[in-house]
């Protein structure tokens, strides 16, 4: 096969590199395929089954895979992609790669490419470096953007750690985890500082929490227990005809309703429902009945305005035991009188008390001028004063004898003094009776 065939045949990726390699191979008669360098032929094997366009095209890709890698590594090495050390270190390899190249391809071109690239490495060492301080300087840049920004994360979690916005403060602190799972990875030791401190601050909000809802839970179970036990009394009292205290009891129960404090949302509607049924039950009832009523509180209103003027006209009191027991006869009456409108009574009640109020004055005074132990002491007083006035009199006689006038008139006047003393004695003594 001639050189023109297999040039019009095989279109190589390398041919820039090293030129086209089918110039650089060809196929004997046998089947084996040759390689041409500078110092001869060499056979580099055989493909049985083939024909010699394909056994040589099969040589010839392995030349360009092996010219490819050679050039990828140049291409790295020229972007600054490739550590230099590596580098190095890939040559070596290509160098033996080559050596033992069994392909077809311009080998001594493939050769000097390799013998070419320790000479790129240090003339593009510098343009390595240079990225690598880049890349070093941009993970700086990010390394510093994510520490500021775990840095705001970690403050406010702190600020959040002694909430008591219980609920949206929860919901702040998943976001912020959230927030710091997507921030950039820092070093180990201060993301773990940085993590210590938002996890410390998570764990202290949420144990205060959970401390916060069971003393609540506590709580709200004391208080529906206590409002258990109102609307059990209230829906016991909710068919008691027993009006007027039963009202006062409610009144009662709906103070103690209030001081049980708030549970439970759903468990106080549903006890405030039962509390309320069993209220408007009674007070329904109790309306119903009062209307019933109302129009025997207008005949008993009416019988209350003739029989207080009968209790009126005991007033004023002539003959005591006469007014005292016709009192007790209209008192049984009055109290037999059933409900009256209370807005109305209270004036009546008022004037019947005051007739009562009079009638047991006169009692009192009654007593008081029969009292035998005050009458005992008023006698003692008239005793005591009469014998003053006859003392007094005498010593002013016997001054007036001894001469002494200034004497006997002082005398004289505390006699008329105790004569005075003595006239109101005898007259409070007269008022006893016998």
């Amino acid at each position: 096969m001639d050189n023109a065939t297999t040039e019009s045949a095989i279109i190589s990726p390398a041919a820039a590199l090293v030129g086209d390699p089918a110039k650089y191979g060809r196929v004997g008669a046998d089947g084996t395929v040759f390689v041409i360098t500078g110092e001869g032929e060499k056979a580099v094997g055989s493909y049985p089954g083939k024909t010699p366009d394909e056994a040589l095209a099969y040589f010839v890709r392995k030349f360009e895979a092996l010219a490819s890698e050679v050039a990828l590594l140049a291409a790295r090495i020229k972007s600054g992609a490739m550590v230099p050390s590596d580098a190095g270190a890939a040559v070596t390899k290509l160098r033996q790669q080559v050596e033992n190249l069994n392909g077809v391809g311009n080998l001594a071109a493939l050769k000097l490419s390799v013998e070419q690239i320790p000479m790129l490495i240090e003339e593009h060492k510098s343009i390595f470096e240079a990225r690598k301080a880049a890349e070093a300087a941009a993970k700086a840049v990010k390394r510093a953007e994510g520490a500021a920004i775990k840095e705001k994360l970690v403050a406010e979690a702190e600020m959040h750690a002694l909430s008591e916005n219980w609920k949206l403060t929860s919901e702040r602190l998943k976001t912020l985890l959230d927030e710091w799972k997507k921030a950039p990875r820092l070093d180990k030791k201060a993301d773990a500082d940085l993590w210590k401190r938002f996890s410390t601050s998570r764990n202290k909000f949420d144990k205060r929490r959970r401390t916060h809802f069971a003393t609540l839970l506590q709580a709200q179970s004391a208080v529906k227990s206590a409002k258990e036990i109102i609307v059990s009394e209230a829906e016991s009292l909710a068919n008691s005809h027993d009006w007027v205290a039963t009202a006062r009891r409610y009144k009662a129960l709906m103070d103690q309703w209030k001081l049980s404090g708030r549970g439970k949302k759903n468990d106080d509607a549903k006890l405030w429902l039962r509390f309320k049924t069993a209220q408007d039950t009674f007070f329904a009832a109790k309306n119903s009945d009062l209307e019933k009523r109302q129009g025997t509180m207008v005949e008993n209103l009416a019988k209350r305005e003739t029989l207080i003027l009968e209790i009126e006209a005991l007033l004023p009191i002539n003959n005591l035991e006469e007014a005292r027991r016709k009192f007790r006869d209209l008192q049984s009456k009055w109290s037999k009188i059933g409900m009256t409108e209370r807005s109305k009574r209270a004036a009546f009640d008022k004037r019947f008390e005051a007739v009562e109020k009079a009638i047991k004055e006169a009692e009192a005074e009654k007593w008081r001028k029969s009292d035998p132990t005050a009458k005992a002491r008023a006698n003692d007083v008239v005793s005591q004063l009469s014998a003053a006035v006859a003392n007094y009199e005498a010593q002013a006689a016997k001054a007036d004898a001894a001469g002494n006038v200034k004497k006997a008139g002082e005398l004289r006047e505390a006699a008329t003094a105790r004569r005075a003393w003595l006239a109101e004695a005898e007259k409070g003594l007269s008022e006893f009776t016998n």
